[in-house]
Parts: C-alpha cells; structure tokens; sequence
C-alpha cells in the first residue's frame, strides 16, 4: 500500500512512529510539508503538486494537520479526497473536531457528556454568562487555543469577568465552562481506532498546574476506564465522524465530561505510559479499511 502523511515536521515523534510502523508492514511511506503543496483546484481531475512535481496515486492518506494551518490543509485533504485517496480522518470531521463550539453542539446534541458551557457575544452579557456556567471557579477557553493554551481559570466572578471582558476587547471568541474541582487537575485521554478504545492513559498537571497536557509539563501512566468512559469515548468519535482521535474526559461526580477530541492526538505520552503499539494499530486500521474512493465526502462539504 502506498501512503502519504500531512505533516509540518517528519520528525515528530508521532510522525516517525507512524512511518516506522507502516514500513515494518512493508508498506510505501511518505511524509509531504502540507503547505508546500499546491493544487489544480478546476482540473476535472484534481491534481496535487509537491516541489514542482505532480504527486502519484496513493491508496491512503493520513493528515497530521496543525492548527495553525487548519483552513489550508483541510483544502489539500480535500483535494486528496477528491482523487479517492482514503483518508484516515476526512477533511469535514477534522473540520467539526477543529471547531470547539461546533463540536460541543454536536456532542451535546448526542447526549454525550460535557461541562456547563456558555457562549456569547454581546459584552453586556457578561454577568448572565457567569451565572449561567454555575459561577466562580471558571474556566475562560479561547475557541482557537490547542494544548492548553489559551485556557484561564478564573477564581472569583470577578476575575471571571474581567478576564471574559479582556478576551472581548480583543474581538476573541471564547467559552465559558464549569471548573470541574473534583478532577483533582487530572484527566483522561483514550485514544479511539476504528470505534474501539485501544488505550487510555491518565494525565495529570504539573504542582500548581490546573491543566494537565503533557507539553505544560504534566505526567501519564496507564489506566483502566470504566465501561461508560469507554463508551463515552466511542460516542464521541462517532459524533465527530473520526476514525481515529484522542477523547479528553474528566471524572465528574455526575459522571465523565468531555473536554476536547483531537483529531491529530500525539503518540508519544499515550505509547510510552501504556506501552501500546498505537502506531501499528492505526496502520492497521489502514490496512483493512483503505479501499479506493471509499470516503463518505469525496472532498465535499
């Protein structure tokens, strides 16, 4: 099988496993920089150039696309779509996944799970939005903020306000959440293939930290979920139409709340707290669901 990544950096942890991965199962590999790309968008047989050459057929794609350049890959995926080529997360459910209020209403909308949530416009709002969310303590998240930045807890209503009103000033759009104190600043991330959870790990914020991302200096170690995180991961996946993501929940007295599903989830912390080839699973994912324009969307949408 010949595959092709969307990747910035090849040499990210993720993206060398994954190429490792696929290489020990005697599959062609290559990692393409997406914004080198560039596109034939009205040929009536959509074309990819790389480097001033036109790319050759490939039987599988799997976008490793940064937030900072969302709009632009999800164009090339698109584009690849179009061609056939399988995506192992196609270009509409990155899209949904990449939109933090659009993906609470979609998992609200199938009953999974979420911290009170507010989002408003109107400054003047202000203090019905801090009502609404249960009050002080808070969490004040930027809707394009990725691995934990961007996000504030707020302490009191009043530093709540004045931090809502600060984002506003900025014309930054933002949500406001319930502070989920009995989490203890630890939360779960379990890493969804193909609708089965094949590992999860258990992260925890550095002292002082109420984030628990690994890249703010945070740990993991292996954990058993319970079967209504595994299902809430599995549900998750599905709202979003992605076949492989990272679902981050928290344990709420009521039960888990999700946080985030990551549609382009690092491998590094998850396969070194669990040990877990999750590399090879995803090629094995590929392997057995890459078939030639078997994709739902064929760039549309």
């Amino acid at each position: 099988m010949k595959i092709v990544m969307m990747a910035r950096n090849p040499d990210l942890y993720s993206h060398v496993r994954l190429k490792e991965a696929a290489e020990q199962r005697g599959h062609e590999f290559s990692i393409i920089n997406t914004l080198r790309c560039y596109m034939n968008i009205a040929s009536r047989r959509p074309e990819i150039y790389y480097n001033g050459e036109k790319l050759p057929e490939y039987d599988a794609v799997i976008p490793r696309i940064g937030a900072s350049v969302t709009f632009y890959g999800l164009a090339v995926l698109r584009q690849f779509e179009m061609q056939g080529v399988f995506p192992l997360n196609e270009s509409v459910a990155i899209g949904r996944s990449r939109d933090k209020l659009r993906s609470m209403q979609l998992l609200a909308r199938d009953g999974i799970g979420l911290p009170v949530t507010t989002f408003a416009h109107d400054p003047k709002q202000t203090e019905e939005v801090v009502k609404i969310a249960g009050g002080a303590p808070l969490v004040v998240k930027l809707l394009e903020g990725t691995q934990g930045l961007g996000v504030v807890l707020a302490d009191t209503d009043r530093s709540a306000k004045s931090v809502i009103e600060a984002f506003r000033a900025t014309n930054t759009n933002i949500l406001v959440q319930e502070f989920i104190k009995e989490a203890g600043g630890t939360d779960i991330r379990a890493l969804v293939v193909g609708g089965k959870v094949i590992a999860a790990m258990q992260r925890k914020g550095a002292e002082g930290e109420f984030r628990s991302n690994l890249h703010r200096g945070g740990s993991a170690q292996q954990i058993k979920i319970s079967p209504e995180e595994r299902s809430t991961a599995i549900r998750s996946a599905k709202a979003m139409g992605l076949n492989v993501c990272g679902v981050d929940m928290l344990r709420a007295n009521h039960g888990p709340v999700v946080m985030e599903v990551n549609s382009s989830p690092g491998l590094e912390g998850v396969e070194k707290a669990t040990g877990i080839d999750v590399a090879g699973k995803i090629i094995e994912y590929l392997e057995t669901n890459a078939k030639k324009g078997k994709t739902k969307t064929r760039g549309q949408g």
